[in-house]
């Protein structure tokens, strides 16, 4: 049940029969529903009494802020009485469509407000980017950045927010699925990784490149690498193993530096590396402060567990607008693709080639034939050693890819890593090359003419070839 279901079922909300208006029904305030920033502020407000606990009795909303000469207004206040007196937490939402610099002014204005308002706490949301501080009681007033605000009644805040394991924020379960910190002195819950829509994780990807773009201050290729890089580094980080309750790496810990955070990324990069070499072979070259606003983009997502389609279609979507754009590139559509796929009688015995690969779309959907297969043939849960078994040994195998630019064929293998594996086929090389030639590029010694079953390919046309 989402946060919103179970706000109308525990009788926090209500809509009118529309759903354009959104009523607070402790407050009694109507709003319009059809402003997205309205949409962000009903989930926040549901989340701080949902997940962190607050009493609704607590939680004002639109109120007043003196700001000097001027009048403001902020989103919420949460109090840290039942009089509502004594300001405890400040909230300010924004629309899930805003550009990171527009993020960043946010940020400014509700740390001001919270200043003004002699709040201990800040969060700005956007829904798709959370930031989170602490106010000293002291002047200056510097920012704390901190991983989390504390929960109802937690004096002592963790180190930091999402375990394996951890409690399931967007289910708004209080009472269920919840690993606390092993320190008695601490009740501060924590959060597992959260599984979003293929529209949320669509967003994610595209504000985070246009962070690191910058507008122009980087070449949106370069860009979208060092993205690349981050994603690899957090899907590693997922499928590390660690203990119920262990952190998770690819987050912001309290106390800790921007530097230090970059380290531990890197140090996830090393380690995935070294398992997949061919993947990436530059280093990270992002500053500390770039890493930190990507790792808040991606930080709270599970996307090893998020749908196979809804993350595919998101990847390729972010995907399909950049190279549209940089590089003029036109991947073959979804619908053309699996039209195709459909047609043939692939299966996990067959040697599939595709020639001019691009992002990977033939073998994507090659992939997910067979593995639509296995769920035919085996149970998930009973058989899953010869499920996994059926569709990975296809993936590793059995499915080839060349790719002729460098950066694409990169991007394909991140697909196909997105997809749960098969990336270690994906050649970057001309196809018009012998397979002796490309066996003595890439040294991969499977890739031979005449062995495949299937070659489903759309090549580039409209450039001159010389003989």
């Amino acid at each position: 049940m989402s946060l919103i279901e179970t706000g109308i079922e525990k009788g926090l909300i209500r809509f009118d029969e529309d759903k354009n208006f959104i009523t607070y029904i402790h407050q009694n305030k109507k709003r319009g529903y059809n402003n997205p920033e309205e949409k962000v502020q009903a989930e926040t407000f549901l989340n701080l009494i949902l997940n962190y606990g607050y009493p609704v009795n607590r939680i004002k909303q639109y109120l007043s802020v003196q700001m000097g000469s001027e009048t403001k207004e902020a989103d919420i206040i949460v109090y840290a009485d039942d009089e509502c007196v004594d300001t405890y937490i400040l909230v300010e939402c924004k629309k899930e469509e805003i550009t990171d610099q527009q993020f960043n002014i946010a940020v400014d204005q509700a740390y001001s407000y919270a200043v003004a308002e002699g709040a201990k706490y800040v969060w700005t949301t956007s829904k798709i980017k959370n930031q989170y501080y602490e106010v000293p009681d002291k002047k200056p007033k510097s920012r704390i950045e901190i991983p989390d605000i504390p929960q109802f009644g937690v004096n002592k805040l963790a180190p930091y927010k999402y375990v394996k394991g951890g409690f399931l924020q967007s289910e708004g379960e209080t009472e269920s699925n919840i690993v606390a910190e092993p320190d008695p002195n601490v009740k501060q819950k924590f959060f597992e990784l959260e599984i979003v829509s293929e529209n949320e994780l669509t967003k994610i990807f595209i504000q985070a490149h246009q962070a690191l773009w910058g507008g122009g201050q980087r070449n949106p290729s370069v860009a979208f690498d060092e993205l690349d890089k981050l994603i690899f580094c957090k899907i590693w980080d997922e499928k590390h193993p660690r203990k119920v309750g262990q952190p998770y790496d690819f987050q912001l810990f309290r106390d800790e530096t921007p530097e230090d955070l970059l380290e531990r990324i890197k140090g996830l990069y090393e380690q995935g590396r070294k398992k997949d070499p061919e993947v990436f072979k530059d280093d990270i070259t992002l500053t500390a402060t770039e890493t930190l606003t990507i790792v808040k983009y991606f930080q709270r997502i599970n996307l090893n567990k998020t749908d196979l389609d809804s993350k595919g279609k998101a990847f390729e979507t972010f995907m399909g607008s950049f190279f549209r754009g940089d590089f003029g590139q036109y991947f073959t559509p979804r619908p053309i693709v699996k039209f195709i796929v459909d047609s043939l009688p692939i299966n996990n015995h067959s040697r599939v080639l595709d020639t001019s690969c691009g992002s990977g779309g033939f073998l994507l959907h090659a992939l997910d034939k067979v593995r639509e297969q296995a769920n035919e043939f085996y149970d998930k849960v009973k058989e899953e050693k010869d499920h996994f078994r059926h569709w990975h040994d296809f993936a590793e195998k059995n499915l080839f890819g060349i790719e002729i630019n460098d950066q694409i064929a990169r991007t394909a293998k991140m697909n196909m890593i997105i997809h749960d594996d098969g990336h270690t086929n994906v050649i970057a090389s001309d196809g018009l090359l012998s397979d002796k030639d490309m066996q003595a590029k890439s040294k991969n010694k499977e890739l031979v003419y005449g062995t495949f079953d299937f070659i489903i390919t759309n090549p580039p046309f409209g450039s001159s070839i010389k003989q």
